[in-house]
């Protein structure tokens, strides 16, 4: 089946190291920022290179959505909260994880894509999310 990102951009899979979000590094300050730009919302500088990021993190705030939001026709409840990613950024994201009890601060997260419904024409549509690593265990 087919599937598409949500928006373009935001995200790559690669196959052998898994999917990473796309930032963009700021060649005047060498700061991060997330979703990429060509300018730089640190410094207003206007060279700023992608660079793929997030793959592992932390999570530093979350909650659960329990309601879909106007427009959304993906699964409720889902986990929401904001991740540190390794490379420093916090990223706020959706989680797998919807039961509040089984998340706690600072916990490592792995970067994984995952559905949040279909076009009209039935194409998945696809987007970024943190698991916990007990998620991504084989059980």
């Amino acid at each position: 089946m087919a599937s598409r990102p949500l928006h373009p951009n935001l995200f790559r899979e690669d196959a052998v190291a898994g999917p990473a979000l796309l930032a963009a590094n700021c060649q005047a300050c060498s700061r991060l920022h997330f979703p990429a730009t060509e300018a730089c919302p640190w410094c207003g500088g206007e060279s700023c290179s992608q660079r793929e990021v997030g793959r592992l993190g932390r999570l530093h705030l979350w909650t659960v959505v329990t309601t879909a939001p106007p427009g959304y026709h993906g699964p409720v409840p889902y986990g929401f909260g904001t991740v540190e990613i390794d490379e420093g950024l916090r990223v706020v994201t959706r989680l797998c994880e919807s039961d509040p009890a089984k998340l706690m601060q600072r916990q490592r997260l792995r970067l994984v894509l995952e559905s949040v419904g279909h076009d009209q024409d039935g194409t998945e549509i696809m987007t970024w999310a943190y698991a916990t690593l007990a998620d991504l265990e084989p059980t």
